[in-house]
């Protein structure tokens, strides 16, 4: 299960640094930014969120009055960089408080408070064997969370930082490492090299040394050539 989240803080860096952490972590996705509770009042009407990471120092309204007047509340992550406000965060049952600036360690654990908090999910109603496959993730691109569907994708190229996703009619390079990247998707990709994922139903020729894709020849690296055996030949 992945849970939607959303960001607020008038400090953009700020922002940017828990996107980028929550970005490791396949069961969260970002859905949205907000610099201002009112921002973050309009996502609200328009979206259903999971977890709040939100900020209490802000400018027009505190992020504990703004919650405390919320009618429908999420889980909340509050995070500041003054002390003095935890006490403030967990009268309001926070999942956890943290301060400024935040690592990805602590982040970690706070999500990791949080999903010890859902309830059990209930058994999958596949048949047995079936596969239940998600059809679209979401990618942060733009300061914005794009949409990109599965099926679009043909190959992932990573090149240092970043990776470039090539899909059918666009391609799109975002700030990923690509073992990261790999963890949001599902059996319809495989790693054949430190720098390659494919989509094997994309796959249209395939040799000891490579596989094409769309003309375009995409190298095995040797570490991944075993494992690309087993998947063509059982």
């Amino acid at each position: 299960m992945t849970y939607a989240c959303l960001v607020i803080d008038d400090e953009e860096l700020a922002r940017e640094l828990i996107v980028t952490h929550l970005a490791q972590l396949p069961d969260f996705e970002v859905v949205a930014t907000c610099a201002s509770a009112l921002e973050a009042r309009k996502v609200l009407q328009q979206h259903t969120i999971d977890l709040l990471f939100l900020d209490i120092e802000m400018p027009l309204m505190k992020g504990t009055e703004f919650f405390k007047n919320l009618l429908h509340q999420p889980k909340v992550i509050f995070t500041t960089a003054y002390r003095d406000y935890a006490l403030d965060g967990f009268e309001l049952n926070a999942v956890d408080y943290l301060l400024k600036p935040i690592t990805f360690e602590r982040l970690f654990k706070a999500t990791e408070k949080f999903l010890s908090q859902q309830p059990e999910v209930p058994p999958t109603t596949a048949l047995p064997g079936e596969v239940v496959r998600k059809d679209h993730i979401f990618i942060r691109k733009d300061r914005k969370q794009v949409k990109l569907l599965l099926d679009s994708i043909l190959y992932v190229e990573s090149r240092k930082d970043y990776i470039t996703i090539h899909c059918v009619d666009e391609k799109h390079t975002v700030k990923y490492s690509i073992s990261a990247f790999q963890k949001l998707l599902d059996d319809r990709f495989l790693r054949i090299h430190r720098s390659y994922i494919v989509n094997v139903n994309q796959i249209t020729a395939y040799t000891k040394q490579d596989v094409e894709i769309s003309r375009q020849e995409l190298p095995i690296g040797e570490q991944y050539r075993e494992s690309v055996r087993q998947h063509f030949q059982g």
